[in-house]
């Protein structure tokens, strides 16, 4: 289970093209999803035969391509793309990054962007080395969008795992159904001194590595999946996560698929709910897992330990509050009565926390299973509120929205222990939220502010990072997902393209462009995680088991290293080089459903077709003005208007100073000055301009004189 937070094999493009055209046609076999593994230790290559590093999946069309070279030069080498048959398509120099604080490593970066081709099995060379092959082309993330959603239809507790969506390897009988030598989960006890009564919790989501079912991380994982159904709706582009899209046995419902893989997770939450006459009712039970720790590895329906239901938190009964409102929302145009009853949970659970505000999990109870510890559930009151009152828009949620600390704080990084970002992102996304105007702009802005700090973190490194290079701790890449997460929800808002290039360039990491020549996700990239720690994928611990199916996401790098095998391992790593792929390394190298969720969110945005956006004429109209000045120097205040009929999502203004004004600082936008020439760019929060509307910023400069600029643009288009 993730704690508190503050290989190579057949490239996957061709199993993803599989996938693809089995969905396509209607019809699923088990051999078209068999993914093809290999240890490991089988190959004796090393990160260091590949200092080119790329996103080993490939590049969108139509988005970033970026590729990080670990090199000690202190000048520009030369770089070339060359496709499947050698040939020459791009060329150009590197760009010196330099020392590379979370890395260890010297950089530079190669950004051949510029080239519009599409194809397989290209590679870059740089200086006599070559990348692993990769491709090009606008349908790279659809099999991950399928194999990451996959991985939870594979974690289901209490059904049979069905070889023609699974594949053969990964089949398995139901686990945890009272079948012997199973003891739960269909009339589990509560621990001693909890309750005197015993629950069907079946059904369910197994946790991580191990078979344990946590509320708080059911909630985080199942609002993500539900929220990429959501954002998808409103981008028009839900089709693909429609019904009989996805590998699970619901399909053909006429219910999209991602919502019907949520909602097992969902009936499982709600019957974690304490039921009516009994006390606390309202409440969750926090947690349900063996009485004691399995060993690797143990198949679910050979797991023999005791199960127990774990003592009622306020922190489970706001993510249940939080996850029935949303599925009140966004269930009802297919299940009027499951969506009813989803909003009546919600709300007892919203009154019985209110009324039992500090139960707090404690950190002890991890015998058996993850505590998931909490000592401040303000984020998650916050959260809650936000979906009830996105969801019934009534006045007692509104209220506890605004009076909420967190309606005003800066964006913070969510992860289940922290999640009242989760609730400005449905204030901020969904049409309609109750709440004044102001306060939905100031939202947005708060969120784009967030992603142009990442932004900023990410141009400061060597391999475009979503997170500081003391960021790498236990399920960092996680971190880097909930990040992407952030600037991919700043595009939705603003339109503005740096957003999805730098979410985009999240997954270029999680897919190889990294210290450690490495892809995260098992099945995708030429040397991809394939141990991860889980007690049936453990092909590492027993022949006769499978590896993790293609998809699954590990943990990633953590500096600390708090298991014994990083600790003998990866001694003096530089914090991003701190990964081993290796079952017994929990810290480093899980699997966790939020974790999959991020993964899974992601990877379905970046699947999306987008056409390449034709910027409306820009109809603009500018304001100069000189505020003061003084001997060698002055403060000036520049206003934007656009004076046409068409939005501008994003907004770039330029100009060029006659004299020899250079500018020293700016506010409200990021302005920029090479030579004569200033290009001041939206600040996130005020980029979009309706018709007629006006943004403004200013900047102080050096000059002996100020005379004003006669020409501005506006996204390259002149002003009047």
């Amino acid at each position: 289970m993730p704690p508190l937070l503050p290989g190579r094999g057949l490239p996957r493009r061709a199993a993803a093209a599989l996938a693809g055209l089995a969905l396509a046609a209607g019809g699923l076999t088990a051999t078209a999803f068999t993914p093809a593994t290999t240890a490991a230790a089988a190959t004796a290559t090393t990160a260091a035969d590949f200092p080119v590093r790329v996103n080993q999946l490939g590049y969108l069309p139509d988005g970033p391509k970026r590729a990080t070279v670990v090199s000690s030069a202190t000048t520009p080498v030369p770089w070339r793309l060359r496709d499947a048959s050698g040939a020459q398509v791009a060329a150009g120099t590197t760009t010196v990054h330099g020392a590379d604080r979370a890395s260890g490593q010297s950089t530079h970066l190669v950004d051949f962007g510029a080239y519009t081709g599409t194809g397989t099995g290209f590679t870059l060379v740089v200086d006599g080395g070559a990348s692993h092959p990769f491709d090009i082309s606008a349908s790279l993330y659809d099999g991950l969008r399928a194999d990451s959603m996959s991985f939870f239809y594979q974690q289901r507790s209490g059904i049979a795992i069905d070889a023609a969506l699974a594949g053969s390897a990964y089949a398995r009988p139901a686990g945890h159904l009272g079948v012997a030598p199973n003891q739960g989960d269909t009339g589990v006890p509560c621990q001693a001194g909890v309750c005197d009564y015993r629950s069907d919790v079946r059904g369910g989501w197994y946790d991580a590595g191990d078979q344990g079912k946590y509320v708080v991380n059911g909630g985080i994982a199942t609002w993500e999946l539900v929220d990429s159904f959501e954002r998808a709706h409103r981008s028009g582009a839900d089709a693909a996560l429609g019904d009989s899209t996805l590998r699970v046995p619901e399909r053909g419902n006429g219910v999209p698929d991602v919502l019907d893989e949520a909602r097992w997770e969902l009936d499982f939450l709600l019957r974690m709910q304490v039921p009516e006459g009994r006390p606390m009712a309202g409440m969750a039970f926090h947690k349900l897992h063996d009485a004691q720790w399995t060993g690797l590895p143990t198949r679910p329906e050979l797991d023999d330990q005791p199960r127990e239901l774990h003592k009622p938190s306020t922190a489970a009964t706001l993510n249940l509050a939080a996850v029935g409102a949303q599925c009140a929302r966004v269930y009802a145009p297919y299940d009027a009565a499951f969506a009813a009853r989803c909003l009546d949970a919600a709300r007892r659970a919203w009154t019985a926390a209110r009324a039992n505000p500090n139960l707090l999990a404690p950190a002890s109870d991890n015998t058996g299973g993850g505590a998931y510890e909490d000592a401040d559930v303000s984020d998650e009151f916050y959260w809650a509120a936000a979906e009830l009152l996105a969801t019934t828009g009534e006045a007692q949620y509104r209220d506890a929205v605004t009076s909420s600390p967190h309606h005003t704080k800066p964006v913070d990084g969510f992860w289940w222990g922290g999640t009242a970002t989760l609730g400005r992102i449905t204030l901020a996304t969904v049409p309609g939220v109750a709440l004044p105007a102001a306060d939905v702009a100031r939202l947005r802005g708060l969120l784009t502010a967030a992603a142009d700090s990442h932004l900023a973190t990410m141009a400061g490194q060597g391999y475009a990072v979503p997170i500081a290079a003391d960021g790498y701790v236990w399920g960092s890449n996680s971190s880097v997902a909930n990040n992407a997460m952030v600037l991919a929800v700043a595009y939705e808002l603003t339109g503005a393209a740096r957003y999805r290039t730098g979410a985009l360039e999240a997954m270029d990491y999680l897919l190889g462009r990294n210290a450690l020549d490495h892809s995260y996700v098992s099945g995708y990239g030429e040397r991809a995680s394939e141990n991860q720690h889980h007690r049936f994928w453990a092909h590492q611990n027993d022949a006769a088991l499978p590896h993790p199916p293609a998809g699954s996401f590990a943990g990633g790098p953590d500096a600390a290293l708090e298991d014994p095998v990083a600790k003998a391992e990866l001694t003096g790593c530089a914090p991003a080089a701190c990964y081993v792929d290796d079952i017994g390394s929990y810290s480093t190298n899980e699997v966790a459903i939020n974790w999959n969720a991020s993964l899974a969110w992601l990877a379905a945005f970046a699947a999306e077709r987008r056409t390449a956006p034709t910027p409306p004429t820009a109809s603009c109209a500018v304001a100069y003005k000189v505020d003061s000045a003084w001997s060698g120097g002055f403060t000036a205040t520049v206003t934007v208007r656009n004076t046409g009929t068409a939005t501008v999502s994003g907004w770039t203004l330029g100009w060029s100073f006659p004299g020899d004004q250079r500018i020293s600082t700016g506010w409200n936008a990021t302005v920029t000055q090479s030579g004569s020439a200033v290009s001041a760019r939206d600040a996130g929060w005020n980029g979009t301009l309706a018709p007629g509307a006006s943004a403004g910023f200013g900047f102080q400069a050096t000059s002996a004189a100020d005379p004003a600029p006669s020409r501005f643009t506006l996204n390259g288009t002149d002003c009047t």
